[in-house]
């Protein structure tokens, strides 16, 4: 399928989505694909942000071909919900002759983020180590995973791979991955691997690595570079080396097509 389409989503803002479509979109770039980005939560507009630091680099970074859609402000409900889907459609035409199309959301439940969670051939949904932020994908009584039952977010995932089934379309890849781990193993993730393992197999999910908590991330925004942007001549730290590594296992578990022969 041409082009296919990464979003990346979870109802839960700061979880890492917008750094992960900006270093998985700069990947593509280096294996010589074209690459499409949709910002679809231009209130917060991180990825905007991050593109727009890295078109001013003077490193003259590769940047992908980037559409901003904003909310609708129509009061009705029919009319924005008719609105949000009309320039969303645009926003996919325009970028239609892309190979790929990174889609980043808002960490909130809104009609067009659900829209394009339609659209998705592989869902990223980063989590950080916490049961807080785990809530949005599992309610647990207690510690009894017996109890485990689909929470809002992935209820509404279930519903788009619902849709894609009766409009006879590929089922969505959904890939969860753990994000801001801690360097050392602790009960609470122990506890959060015991529930994520089984919520997996319940609603069809894969468990991607996860990455751990690093400085280096934060630093790269305002450069709008990534870690695949290294000045030729420049020795790389301890960190970089390992979130880079980080990086491309999260890419290889994806098996996104043409990677193999691309990488």
């Amino acid at each position: 399928m041409r082009p296919y389409v990464i979003v990346f989503g979870n109802e839960k803002g700061g979880t890492g989505k917008s750094t992960l479509a900006v270093h998985l979109s700069v990947y593509l770039l280096h294996a010589g694909f074209s690459v499409g980005t949709v910002d679809i939560d231009a209130r917060q507009g991180t990825l905007t942000q991050y593109l727009e630091h890295r078109s001013k680099s003077p490193l003259h970074l590769k940047l992908p071909e980037h559409v901003i859609v904003h909310k609708s402000t129509f009061e009705n409900k029919a009319d924005a919900i008719a609105d949000d889907s009309k320039r969303f459609n645009e926003a996919m035409e325009k970028l239609s002759g892309c190979d790929y199309i990174v889609i980043d959301t808002p960490g909130n439940d809104t009609f067009l983020s659900q829209f394009a969670h339609s659209f998705a051939n592989t869902l990223v949904t980063p989590l950080n180590e916490s049961f807080i932020d785990l809530d949005v994908l599992v309610k647990v009584s207690g510690n009894d995973i017996k109890t485990m039952r689909p929470s809002i977010y992935a209820e509404m995932v279930w519903n788009q791979r619902k849709e894609r089934a009766k409009n006879g379309l590929k089922p969505i890849d959904w890939i969860v991955v753990r994000n801001r781990l801690n360097t050392l193993y602790s009960k609470n993730r122990g506890d959060i691997n015991v529930v994520l393992e089984a919520l997996s197999k319940r609603i069809g999910f894969r468990l991607g690595a996860g990455f751990c908590e690093r400085v280096i991330f934060r630093e790269l925004f305002l450069s709008g570079s990534t870690l695949l942007d290294v000045p030729q001549g420049q020795q790389l730290s301890l960190s970089h080396v390992s979130a880079r590594q980080e990086l491309r296992e999260l890419i290889d578990f994806m098996k996104l097509p043409g990677i193999a022969a691309a990488a």
